[in-house]
This record gives structure tokens, C-alpha cells and sequence, in this order.
């Protein structure tokens, strides 16, 4: 018997093209961040949003060999609990550029800005 822990929220669906990727998600009710954060009424830190913000950007623009550089214009405006639908809604703005976002029927959750770094591979051939 496997006890594996959840840290991702459930994909209902997914639309993507170039340069957006929209995700419809809900967030596990038994989502282990939810563990102390807080008992009486549990939220997803914004922590969490960042790492997935970062996760699903470094997956879906082919990122995954880029650190993530700074993290601009962050906004945490509603919060999110167990059991919400969302749309996770990344966009690219260039090749180091990513704005995300989390949205539900309530507005928006948060919104930010990733800026990778770029490699040094990419940095050379940018150069040529």
C-alpha cells in the first residue's frame, strides 16, 4: 500500500498554443500543503502558486534546464482553499519571460511574473 503524498492540483483541462497554456484545475481537498497552513481553515500558501506557477512553465515552454531568475510583480489578492476550480493561465513573453496568473469564478487569485535565466547555450546563440 502506497502512501503517496498530494502536491498537485487535479488538471481537468488543458489548452495550449505557442505562447499560452490555460489550465483547469482543482485543488485536492487532501493537498498535503494544506497540512498546518491552517487547521481551522486551510489555505494554499503562496509559496505553493509559485512553485507551480514555475513547474508547469519550465514543462510547458520548454524551461527545464533554466533557474528561475527573479520573480517580478507579484500579487496574492484572494485567497485559495481546498476544493476550488482555477484556471492557471501562463503566458510567454519572450525567452525569459513568463506571466502567470490564477483565476476562478471569484476574479483573480494571483498574478506575477517569472524571469528565467537564460542559458548559457541560448545566451551564445542569442549573440551570433
Amino acid at each position: 500500500m502506497t502512501n503517496s503524498k498530494v502536491v498537485w492540483p487535479q488538471i481537468l483541462n488543458e489548452k495550449c498554443d505557442d505562447n499560452s497554456v490555460s489550465l483547469s484545475c482543482i485543488i485536492p481537498e487532501n493537498l498535503d500543503y494544506f497540512n498546518g497552513h491552517f487547521p481551522q481553515a486551510p489555505i494554499l500558501a503562496g509559496v505553493v502558486q509559485l512553485h507551480w506557477a514555475v513547474e508547469f512553465a519550465k514543462q510547458k515552454f520548454s524551461f527545464t534546464d533554466h533557474s528561475v531568475k527573479n520573480l517580478e510583480v507579484l500579487k496574492f489578492q484572494e485567497v485559495i482553499v481546498p476544493g476550488q476550480t482555477l484556471e492557471i493561465i501562463l503566458t510567454k513573453k519572450n525567452n525569459e519571460k513568463v506571466l502567470f496568473s490564477y483565476q476562478s469564478e471569484k476574479g483573480q487569485h494571483a498574478s506575477g511574473r517569472i524571469v528565467f535565466e537564460l542559458s548559457t547555450i541560448a545566451t551564445a546563440e542569442s549573440e551570433k
